[in-house]
């Protein structure tokens, strides 16, 4: 009796141990204390991928190989979701991939694949695992010519598949519904063209060319606007700037053939408009001037330059500076067939002290008490006589500029926008954009309006309502300044492709607005969140279709 008393009374002990270690290991397991729900709340978000705006469904999670950076992914996701062909040899662990006419091989453990019998280095190749075979996402889709993207903040790849291209012959391609549809070409930095692995090869840049032409014009683009001066040099023949160095990495080289000729006479050949897109003051995009060349503004004329903000700026409250800008983009209008002269907001700088004050005393002649209405009248000298001079030599030529989207806030002015922006084009870049509509100075102005329609500090849809009020009863074309960058992004409105569409149907309220411009062109090829079939399918390219 004892004996079993005993017994029964360590089993007691050892069960409510056992509950005790089940009831923390439950704890533990259901995040009580904190420990596991901070650990799940750390997790990244799985991988998605997206083709063409729709979503693929993989039978094996996507995973990233983080030693080359390399994300892979079921191989079914190729066969099943671009379409392609796939063979898989088991004895030699070997994929083969076929689509139309692209032929790639991988063996695992191989550092090169086989591309149509060329080998081209992998950053990893075909891997088994968990019997699952996988393949690198990136190399693959862009053997076949698929562009991909990928949002390090939400892990979601996109896909685009190539645009069919356009018939150049067709004029009418792109232009259904008699507006502009545009988009700004940046080439400072290299960031929409050239690409710097191009530098120094003037076929490879008419090839990238032609190729981002084929694929703006196949989501609705009809007019480009390209950056021809980056940083007070040229990407054409130039007797007053250098040659910018986006073309062959230095500065003042010839890159051995006339890229502005070559990029007008391609736009043109598919009945596209090309804009040459100056930027006025800037003088570089950074403080040193050893890279630049012996002919650079910065070097022929110190005296003309300011620096702010660590960047040198040519200084427009010096006349003979302004003339300087002025002969420039003369030998632009001269000598090539443009459609339009462009400038976009680089005016003073908004940030940062700019040092002027003994320009204000030396070129004063018209004796202002206050400096900001001096820089005013500075750049509405320069706009005003810019335009002047353009259309005395080719009237045809369109003139306008794309200041920053809002002009002043209503509680500053009564007569500017209902907004709160922190700066502003008239009070932070001297520029009184009102002035040059109502007299008339410039053809067509591109507000950036670069907000979605819930942002309440700067709502895009008043913005519009204001700047349509702005040009009503001119002469003024009023086009809008889109920012697909932003699209993806956690900023209030930006988190579907249908932002933008809906900001495209507003401006049909106003019949003020005959256009939009998309900044930049390699924000709209990358298909941020599915937005180049929305295009597609708003601008009614797609088998003829009607715009929505």
């Amino acid at each position: 009796m004892n004996r079993a008393s005993g017994f029964a009374g360590k089993a007691n002990r050892r069960i409510a141990a056992l509950m005790a270690l089940i009831l923390v290991v439950v704890m533990i397991g259901t995040g009580i204390g904190g420990g596991s729900a901070n650990a799940q709340a750390k997790q990244p978000p799985s991988i998605s991928i997206y083709l063409d705006g729709q979503k693929l469904v993989t039978d094996s999670p996507p995973y990233i190989i983080p030693q080359a950076n390399v994300t892979m992914v079921p191989i079914r996701v190729i066969s099943e979701g671009l379409g392609a062909s796939i063979e898989w040899v088991q004895q030699t662990k070997t994929a083969t991939i076929r689509r139309d006419y692209t032929t790639i091989v991988m063996t695992a453990n191989q550092s090169t694949a086989q591309v149509n019998g060329a080998r081209v280095e992998l950053g990893a190749s075909v891997q088994v695992k968990q019997g699952r075979v996988m393949v690198p996402l990136r190399f693959v889709s862009e053997q076949l010519g698929l562009t991909v993207g990928y949002d390090q903040a939400t892990r979601m790849i996109t896909l685009v598949s190539p645009v069919d291209p356009v018939d150049p012959s067709d004029p009418s391609a792109g232009q259904q519904d008699g507006m502009l549809h545009g988009a700004w070409i940046s080439t400072v930095f290299n960031l929409d063209w050239p690409s710097t692995g191009a530098y120094g090869n003037a076929d490879k840049q008419k090839q990238e060319y032609v190729k981002l032409l084929d694929q703006l014009q196949g989501m609705g683009i009809n007019t480009v606007f390209v950056q021809v001066r980056p940083a007070a040099d040229a990407l054409y023949s130039s007797q007053l700037v250098p040659w910018s160095k986006v073309l062959t990495g230095v500065q003042g080289k010839d890159p051995g053939y006339d890229p502005l000729a070559f990029l007008i006479d391609e736009t043109h050949r598919r009945g596209m408009a090309f804009h040459a897109w100056f930027n006025p003051f800037r003088a570089s995009t950074d403080a040193s001037t050893a890279s630049l060349a012996a002919n650079h503004v910065t070097k022929q004329h110190p005296e003309w330059i300011v620096n702010a903000g660590g960047k040198p700026y040519i200084n427009p409250g010096i006349p003979a500076a302004r003339q300087h800008i002025i002969d420039t983009i003369m030998e632009v209008v001269a000598q090539y067939d443009v459609d339009g002269v462009h400038l976009d907001d680089y005016f003073y700088p908004s940030g940062g002290t700019f040092d002027d004050s003994a320009t204000f005393q030396a070129y004063n002649d018209k004796r202002f008490t206050k400096l900001a209405d001096w820089r005013r009248d500075n750049i509405n000298e320069f706009v005003r006589l810019l335009g002047e001079t353009v259309h005395a030599a080719k009237s045809g030529v369109a003139y306008g500029i794309s200041p920053f989207g809002v002009w002043r806030n209503q509680s500053v002015d009564p007569t500017g926008s209902d907004t709160k922006a922190s700066v502003t084009a008239y009070d932070s870049m001297y520029a009184d954009v009102r002035t040059w509509i109502k007299q008339g100075w410039i053809d067509y102005v591109v507000p950036q309006i670069y907000w979605s329609l819930s942002f309440q500090t700067a709502r895009y849809d008043k913005l519009v309502d204001w700047w349509s009020s702005e040009v009503s009863g001119t002469q003024v074309k009023l086009y809008i300044g889109h920012s697909p960058y932003k699209l993806g992004t956690a900023e209030a409105g930006w988190q579907s492709a249908q932002e933008i569409i809906n900001q495209l149907h507003y401006n049909k309220q106003h019949p003020e607005v005959t256009g939009d411009i998309f900044f930049s062109a390699k924000d709209l090829l990358r298909n941020p969140l599915g937005l180049i079939p929305a295009l597609q399918a708003y601008y009614g390219i797609e088998q003829g279709r009607e715009p929505l």
